[in-house]
């Protein structure tokens, strides 16, 4: 049953990498430095506990997806003021975020919504998470400008001076999930 359309995949699901079960090698999306990661350096940053690697996959072999998530600090100084005070943050130098490193979609699932459906996963398991370790934010270095442009239209916010990084609250986060209680 090779190279199925996507519209007959029964259910994709979000897992951690696992080399040995998913295809790395058949991984190719439009930025060859992230193809490049996915192959030669995702499974090192999971086991130097730099990045967490989540795949989506339609069959627990096929990568359609992935995104890394880390944690993270927000140099206080770099964040505009007003928002500063908008958002009531402490007043430390440095604040807790959680860096989506990567997100990259396979050119074979192009024009399916699969960036969002990785984006949302990615913000729902930060939020998850910052339950147990705080996080205040998640934090993007857009690659190019269509990237930046894509999480822009999610409401990240862009980060003066810092070219291409952007951020979007974890209060703003908690309102794309209503039902996980951040507590």
């Amino acid at each position: 049953m090779a190279d199925r359309p996507v519209q007959e995949v029964p259910r994709l699901r979000f897992e951690p990498l696992d080399k040995k079960r998913h295809d790395r090698a058949a991984f190719s999306c439009e930025q060859e430095s992230l193809d490049r990661y996915l192959k030669e350096h995702a499974t090192q940053e999971i086991k130097k506990r730099v990045a967490a690697v989540y795949v989506l996959t339609p069959d627990d072999k096929t990568i359609a997806g992935y995104y890394t998530l880390s944690q993270y600090a927000i140099e206080a100084g770099d964040l505009p003021p007003e928002l500063v005070q908008l958002l009531h943050l402490p007043k430390y130098d440095k604040l807790p975020a959680t860096l989506l490193g990567r997100l990259a979609r396979s050119k074979k699932f192009k024009g399916r919504g699969l960036g969002e459906l990785l984006l949302m996963g990615a913000l729902k398991r930060a939020l998850e998470q910052s339950r147990i370790i705080a996080s205040l934010a998640v934090v993007v270095d857009a690659i190019d400008e269509n990237a930046r442009a894509f999480y822009r239209r999610y409401g990240f916010i862009d980060i003066p001076d810092r070219p291409n990084r952007l951020f979007l609250p974890m209060k703003t986060v908690a309102q794309l999930f209503p039902d996980i209680d951040t507590g």
